[in-house]
């Protein structure tokens, strides 16, 4: 690779290794597999048409300028954009031949088109108050869309807000208050065919099932709409519940890049911004052209003690950041790890080795979870998809 090196390399292997493991564990459901904010910061073009010649027939994103972007290289698929309608944006949705989720009058209003047929998903809000129509506002929308004789209610959804919280009754309460939704829903003679509901974590817990007899009470199909789980990191509590499904998952993204420079430095004299590094012995410092604007998260920079902060793996070792994470470099600290070389490759999140840094531990250190850590790998970061072949 020529250029500044500093790459995320995506396996399609383990994409399509996740994307069959969880395809087998919804079943009967289907899977609505989640390319939103660029695939979880993995690439949202490469992932989609791997996932695609796997056998996925459905896609959702954030955006309908995302959707765009992703029929673009899936001209076939169902793309489900998850977050609304926003002026201007129906025509594009009809171009494209996209399925927005909707929730507000005012996104029915931007739905209509004389003459032309447009296919929908209704949200509702069981309790999260965020995206979806509130439970005592929801007969007066569905006689709002009843007026547009042009859309079609093709699918019913909710989200849960704590599904990783296997013992939390809010579980239960949403989901009965989503049956409350679907009953009225077709009461009122509206027949969608999907029903759907939750994220990985409510694909995993025992129990599942609901989503699915619901879905057979009314002659409808079940969805799963698994996210980060499809790019390799599960919930963390499935590791108690016996559920080992959850550690067959392979993370998919390993972030990379090289040293650049070397030098050693002497007891006393510091190294980064405002000298939050000083060194107690005489130490052998290497730099990586990857910073903040790459994404590495700058709450990883050192701490005391050394493995409170961040790392990157070179030569099968870590090697502890030394000082601040900057806009651009990053230096660590390689005087345990012998014989390091300019052009060495130092591994960011990955295995070097039997060594290996993940989303969660960055996450861990930095006081966030996975999804930001790999949603926010920006775009100077190259993506590659590697194991094509395979």
């Amino acid at each position: 690779m020529s250029g500044r090196p500093v790459w995320a390399e995506v396996s399609r292997s383990k994409l399509l290794h996740n994307f069959a493991l969880l395809r087998s564990l919804a079943a009967p459901a289907e899977l609505l597999a989640m390319v939103k904010g660029n695939a979880y910061g993995h690439g949202a073009a490469a992932c989609s048409r791997a996932l695609v010649e796997a056998g996925a027939v459905r896609l959702a994103v954030t955006s309908v300028e995302e959707g765009v972007a992703v029929r673009a290289v899936c001209p076939e698929v169902e793309i489900v954009a998850l977050s609304g309608l926003w002026p201007g944006d129906a025509d594009l949705v009809l171009q494209h031949r996209l399925t927005p989720v909707v929730w507000e009058a005012a996104h029915l209003e931007e739905a209509a088109r004389p003459g032309a047929a447009m296919a929908m998903h209704l949200e509702v809000d069981t309790g999260m108050s965020r995206q979806g129509v509130p439970l005592a506002e929801l007969p007066a929308l569905l006689d709002r869309l009843k007026s547009f004789p042009n859309l079609r209610l093709d699918g019913v959804m909710t989200h849960f807000h704590s599904p990783e919280v296997l013992d939390s009754p809010a579980n239960n309460e949403q989901f009965e208050r989503f049956v409350t939704a679907v009953d009225t829903i077709f009461a009122r003679g509206f027949r969608p065919q999907w029903i759907h509901a939750g994220n990985s974590t409510s694909l995993m817990f025992p129990g599942s099932d609901a989503v699915v007899k619901l879905a057979e009470q009314y002659g409808a199909k079940a969805m799963m709409r698994p996210g980060l789980a499809l790019y390799g990191y599960g919930p963390r509590w499935t590791g108690g519940m016996g559920l080992d499904f959850a550690d067959k998952l392979q993370p998919v993204l390993s972030w990379k890049t090289r040293v650049c420079s070397l030098r050693t430095i002497e007891p006393g004299e510091v190294a980064g911004y405002c000298a939050t590094f000083r060194a107690e012995r005489r130490t052998r410092l290497a730099l990586l052209p990857v910073g903040y604007a790459d994404g590495l998260n700058r709450l990883l920079s050192s701490r005391n003690p050394p493995e409170h902060g961040g790392a990157a793996l070179i030569r099968g070792r870590q090697a502890p950041i030394a000082g601040r994470v900057s806009m651009d470099l990053t230096i660590v600290d390689v005087t345990d790890v012998p014989g390091v070389q300019i052009g060495d490759e130092a591994v960011l999140i990955g295995a070097q080795g039997a060594e290996r840094i993940t989303a969660y531990d960055q996450a861990d250190l930095a006081g966030t979870i996975p999804y930001e850590i790999l949603c926010n790998i920006s775009a100077r970061v190259p993506r590659v998809m590697v194991d094509q072949g395979l």
